[in-house]
């Protein structure tokens, strides 16, 4: 709403209004100049980005693009926050993950600006009876404990319940979650979830620790296994409806069941995806608790995690403000506790340094850049709006094919859950093989010759169930290939890059080949001739008038001279004796791994 000056003076006025018609026509004729013949919203849906789920993201949204009421923070359907007042009064949960019992680490984080603890016990975590020394200084009625225990929660809630006990901390100041997750188990590990156990554990937290919150709904297994976002949302809603039917059968009200949950999900760079993905899931819980009676009781307490799918093993600086993007849209998006994985999780175990750094991307967001100081600041975006109203139905459609088929257990027992997410991260590697998603440092602007970062080996994560994917994993692979090649003879695969003609000709193709070589760990040799650089295989680089003149004489002289295999960087053409094309969008991985096993790389 345009609000006129005190003079009633608009700037406006003499200016007629435009419209969207007007709008599409100059994006036609934008279109026609690069070749495209276009019209009307054909010139629109032109320039618009798919998205998984069969979601597009349009270039332009106005008040014409309607959503849902998302109504008030802290009020049903809770899009805009489950409670009123927000983050306002000291920002987001800063919550660290402790997966080895270090309490130095610990105190360390909490003196620093941690403001809760995530701590992952059991296997491939701190032992059960290690809990208490690693919680030896922390003032438990203050800093809030979240368990991650696995099939060994019942021991590890009730070591942690005694120590509350053993501190004199009144039960009704405990704070934090029991993270009991039979589901999330099953998923990580296959084994059948049993649900025993967490019952009476419920029905204590609810009776004696109204601050403690029993389970878990972990979606970060169906984000670790490829799935997009609506599966992971669609997921965690069929795994907390689960959970609600068991606890009431236990014997415990709809309110009761609901304040026993606590739900967490995957933030990634895609910033406004995830913006729009937790404000969707509260959305869809809302919805839960409405249709079982509790409308009130729909307010959804998130965990967001920075994305581990996204972190990099290679040139893992780069995480740093992968994380800083996924933390901030976490925030924006309204969740309640954030934690940002060290840029070094992908390697290890992570040094003071990273866990700084983790840190402190928190405290800057919210002292410095302020974000939690505005309610929902992306609400009435038309863009965000819509997003997640888009997003939200197709985690609906998902959520109800879960419970069609006997509901999330039964999905991950015949192994359909598993398909899904399969089927969704192979029609994403794709992307990431033609690097249409690329990853800075790893498909693009690799650097061949960093220092490696090495950190000591974290602790075995428990496997068995869904797998655990990454965005570098098919560049890591290749990269280790060319590794395992330097140590063994002293040098790299390399690849000649055959500049043809002046700079200005050939330098944005050199450019684009170097890189692509790079992301397969082949070192590309510039200076000198075909025959010094030591390599077998070449790229020919430069335009597409001098590829006419002047190609095919120069591939004769380099098979002449014993290239191999002779690439050209442009679109595939007509070329005599070039044996294969490189270009924007090619199936680089593929390009790559058949380059190295010519190599003789193993």
């Amino acid at each position: 709403m345009t609000v006129l000056p005190d003079d009633g003076l608009s700037l406006a006025a003499e200016f007629p209004d435009a419209n969207l018609e007007q709008w599409h026509g100059l994006v036609a004729g934008v279109l026609r100049k690069s070749g495209k013949e276009v019209s009307g919203t054909a010139a629109e849906d032109a320039l618009s980005t798919a998205l998984e789920d069969g979601l597009r993201t349009r270039p332009l949204y106005t008040a014409h693009d309607a959503a849902p009421d998302p109504g008030f923070p802290g009020f049903a359907p809770f899009v805009r926050g489950a409670r009123a007042e927000g983050n306002t009064t000291g920002g987001w949960d800063v919550r660290q993950r402790h997966a080895v019992a270090d309490n130095a680490a610990v105190l360390g984080d909490l003196e620093n600006g941690v403001t809760s603890l995530w701590l992952v016990a059991g296997e491939g975590g701190i032992p059960v009876a290690s809990l208490g020394k690693v919680l030896d200084g922390v003032y438990l009625d203050l800093a809030p404990v979240a368990l991650d225990a696995g099939n060994q929660v019942a021991s590890a809630a009730q070591e942690l319940l005694r120590l509350y006990d053993e501190r004199g901390i009144d039960r009704k100041a405990a704070r934090g979650s029991l993270g009991a997750d039979p589901l999330g188990h099953q998923a990580r590990t296959g084994e059948a979830s049993d649900f025993a156990p967490v019952v009476p554990l419920a029905l204590r937290c609810a009776d004696e620790y109204p601050g403690l919150r029993a389970l878990t709904v972990d979606a970060l297994p169906y984000h670790e296994a490829g799935g997009s976002a609506a599966q992971e949302l669609g997921a965690s809603i069929a795994t907390g409806v689960a959970y609600l039917r068991e606890l009431t059968e236990a014997g415990l009200s709809v309110e009761q069941a609901c304040a026993q949950l606590e739900f967490r999900y995957a933030a990634t760079a895609d910033q406004f995806l995830t913006i729009a993905k937790l404000r969707a899931a509260r959305r869809l819980w809302a919805r839960v608790a409405e249709v079982c009676g509790a409308p009130g009781a729909g307010a959804q307490a998130q965990h967001a995690v920075v994305s581990p799918v996204m972190m990099t093993r290679r040139d893992p600086w780069v995480n740093m403000l992968r994380a800083t993007i996924a933390t901030l849209a976490a925030g924006v998006g309204g969740a309640d506790a954030v934690t940002v994985l060290p840029f070094d999780h992908a390697l290890g175990l992570p040094d003071a340094f990273a866990r700084r750094i983790a840190r402190n991307t928190s405290t800057i967001l919210v002292e410095e850049s302020h974000l939690s100081r505005v309610i929902d600041p992306a609400g009435g975006s038309w863009y965000v709006e819509r997003l997640t109203d888009e997003l939200a139905e197709a985690a609906w459609r998902f959520f109800r094919t879960i419970e069609r088929d006997g509901g999330q257990a039964a999905v991950l027992r015949s192994g359909r859950l598993r398909t899904d997410l399969a089927t969704t991260w192979a029609q994403r590697s794709k992307k990431l093989a033609t690097r249409r998603e690329p990853v800075t440092g790893v498909s693009e602007f690799p650097f061949l010759s960093e220092k490696p970062v090495v950190r000591e080996t974290a602790p075995e994560q428990p496997a068995g169930g869904l797998p655990r994917v990454r965005r570098d994993e098919a560049y890591e692979d290749l990269r280790a290939r060319s590794d395992a090649h330097l140590a063994a003879t002293g040098s790299r695969p390399r690849v000649f890059l055959a500049a043809i003609g002046p700079a200005a000709a050939h330098t944005a193709r050199t450019t684009f080949a170097a890189n692509l070589f790079q992301a397969g760990g082949i070192e590309p040799v510039t200076e000198g001739t075909f025959e010094e650089s030591g390599a077998t295989e070449v790229c020919l680089c430069s335009s597409d008038a001098l590829y006419e003149e002047r190609a095919e004489d120069v591939v004769r002289t380099l098979k002449a001279e014993g290239a191999r295999h002779v690439f050209l960087a442009g679109r595939p053409g007509q070329y005599s004796g070039v044996d294969s094309y490189v270009f924007a969008g090619c199936d680089a991985v593929a390009v790559l791994t058949a380059t190295l096993d010519r190599m003789g790389v193993s």
